[in-house]
């Protein structure tokens, strides 16, 4: 039986058509978080919504949450997790459900890719266009390398811990796509692809669902720009799948996304340690987490060497054991 997931969402804007839809879809499984430029008489029967009113009450990681940033739907994760989720599937309040909308089974048998590969364009798998992830390394953006081919994978049995989906029409990108090509994408639609250990992609948070065991790497970090704070979760959370023998998998696109308006070179300033230190980073998480440890032990140990290497601050480490406690007394 697939999962029937609780969906989080943030939102500064009134209900929206996407936030309706999912309401139509889940009911009271919907989650919508709000912040200080959420209208404040935002209410949306029967989603649960969780106001700023109530935000900085009955944990540790409220206190320590900026305003006005992304990291705050983490908050939402904890209600899902205190109603007994057993999936949390992430995204955005201009993300539309499409009418087959749905997570796989987290165990299974899929396509999955060779170990080792490196960095890989998921998107490339489901569609010929040249576009790539947010988040992708630029020196990989044309090495055929990065493309994985069908003889390059096998069906094989894997415990996913993550499942990330396409999102069809104007797909997470970066903002150097969208200054220089822009174009809408539609991905066909093809069989999921799992990646083996040492291969990876970046994954976001706009069709993303994370099975119970995973909520750990829920964890958004806040001293980095909204731009990053997902793809950063996702570079840390692929050693620490790997550690823990689960994978991450694709599937083709589920939602329709009609981005809110951006100031692109906004994001492209934003964006700026994605280019220049997405490889250092996964390099440092590789070098701190541990065999045989627990998710929540290689979850601290990572961003504390992140720490170390200037890529988060020194009040990251203390809202991870903040998250964790407080995600452990939700569950």
């Amino acid at each position: 039986m697939k999962p029937s997931p609780f969906v989080v969402i943030t939102s500064i804007a009134p209900p929206t058509d996407a936030v309706r839809a999912f309401a139509e879809r889940v009911g009271d499984q919907l989650i919508v978080v709000g912040d200080r430029k959420t209208p404040p008489d935002w209410s949306l029967p029967p989603v649960e919504y969780v106001g700023i009113s109530g935000q900085e009450s009955g944990g540790r990681l409220g206190t320590l949450l900026p305003w006005n940033h992304y990291c705050r739907k983490m908050l939402g994760y904890l209600r899902a997790a205190q109603r007994g989720a057993e999936a949390i599937y992430d995204t955005d309040d201009d993300n539309t459900p499409k009418p087959a909308w749905g997570i796989p089974l987290f165990e299974g048998a899929w396509q999955t890719s060779a170990a080792a590969l490196g960095w890989v364009n998921v998107y490339r798998w489901f569609t010929d266009a040249h576009i790539w992830p947010r988040g992708f390394p630029l020196r990989a953006i044309t090495d055929p390398r990065a493309v994985v081919s069908t003889d390059q994978t096998s069906v094989s049995a894997a415990r996913v811990g993550v499942w990330q989906a396409m999102a069809d029409g104007d797909p997470d990108v970066d903002a150097i796509y969208r200054l220089v090509d822009g174009r809408a994408c539609f991905f066909r639609d093809r069989e999921p692809l799992v990646l083996g250990e040492g291969t990876l992609c970046p994954f976001n948070s706009q069709a993303t669902a994370f099975q119970r065991a995973c909520f750990p790497l829920l964890y958004l970090p806040a001293s980095v720009s909204s731009r990053v704070t997902d793809i950063l979760r996702g570079l840390v959370a692929q050693p620490v799948l790997w550690a823990a023998g689960m994978r991450l998998g694709f599937t083709t696109a589920t939602v329709v996304q009609d981005r809110n308006p951006h100031d692109l070179l906004r994001d492209f300033e934003a964006e700026l340690p994605l280019y220049l230190r997405a490889e250092e980073i996964v390099d440092t998480v590789i070098g701190a987490v541990r065999g045989g440890a627990t998710l929540e032990a290689n979850l601290i140990a990572a961003y504390s060497a992140l720490e170390r290497t200037g890529v988060v601050d020194a009040t990251e480490p203390p809202r991870v054991e903040a998250w964790l406690h407080d995600l452990a007394a939700s569950t």
